[in-house]
């Protein structure tokens, strides 16, 4: 039984023994793609360089030096997005105190490059809580919270002037509804007066150049005529006008005359008359 154990105890051994070795092997040949990767990277061939440092990760995926120098790289070549996501990696898997303050310190440097100083500064203070003795690090952090500060001035100002533009697009409107409405009230009121001066018109056209209503002055011209004939004389009863008097005097006098001339023509009846030419 003990001959067993031990023999179980060997092959346990052996086998860690062995993970072991193949791990200080990978680790190894990690820490040659790193080391290749930053020869190429100071001769600023960053796409080779890239290749290394991919390699390293694929060898030892822990590898806080291969996701590191992977993003500084991308950090050289300007790519911040991409050299951010790597230094925010190497923080998690980082083992060291020294290993974290150098992610955290690079990445307060890659938000001051997007302008997100108020992050940066969150960055840099991790950064100093792993290494409060880097001055750097501290003097990085100052510029950070004064580009904060700036960055927050500047909402502040833009805040106030959208505001501004706010209340004056409010007041722009609310002039422009009292301005419809003073002129749809002078609308209306031009309608009135129009009315009014129609009635007006009609008024002075029903009015004679004296300024009295004509219907009045027709009525009062009727009055008028009735009144002159009220004042006529109508003849009393059996006595004659002497208009009267006049027209039958008349009428007996050329009734007269007609019979004169009858008696005229007989006398003169059976004469001859002797003609003579009107030369």
């Amino acid at each position: 039984m003990k001959t067993l154990i031990f023999a179980i105890s060997i092959i346990i051994s052996s086998f860690s023994f062995a993970q072991e070795k193949e791990a200080v092997l990978a680790q190894k040949k990690s820490n040659d793609f790193v080391y290749e990767g930053n020869t190429l990277a100071n001769e600023d061939d960053f796409v080779s360089a890239e290749m290394e440092y991919r390699k390293a990760i694929s060898k030892q995926p822990s590898s806080v030096a291969g996701i590191y120098n992977l993003g500084n790289s991308y950090y050289k070549k300007g790519n911040f997005e991409e050299a951010l996501y790597r230094h925010q990696q190497a923080t998690k898997n980082a083992s060291s105190k020294a290993e974290k303050h150098k992610a955290f310190h690079n990445i307060g440097n890659i938000l001051m490059q997007n302008k997100k100083c108020k992050e940066a500064v969150e960055a840099f203070k991790n950064a100093l809580r792993n290494n409060p003795l880097d001055d750097e690090t501290r003097y990085n952090l100052g510029l950070a919270k004064a580009c904060a500060e700036q960055q927050k001035d500047q909402q502040d100002e833009n805040k106030d002037k959208d505001k501004k533009d706010e209340n004056k697009d409010e007041d722009k409107k609310e002039n422009d509804e009292n301005k419809d409405k003073d002129d749809k009230e002078g609308e209306d009121k031009d309608d009135k007066k129009d009315e009014g001066d129609k009635d007006k018109k009609d008024g002075e056209d029903k009015k004679d150049d004296e300024g009295k209503p004509k219907d009045e002055k027709d009525d009062k011209g009727k009055g008028d005529e009735k009144d002159k004939e009220k004042q006529k004389p109508k003849p009393k009863l059996g006595q004659m006008s002497p208009q009267q008097i006049k027209s039958l005097l008349e009428a007996m006098n050329n009734q007269e005359k007609k019979v004169q001339e009858k008696i005229n023509a007989k006398k003169q009846k059976g004469v001859k008359v002797k003609t003579e030419k009107d030369w």
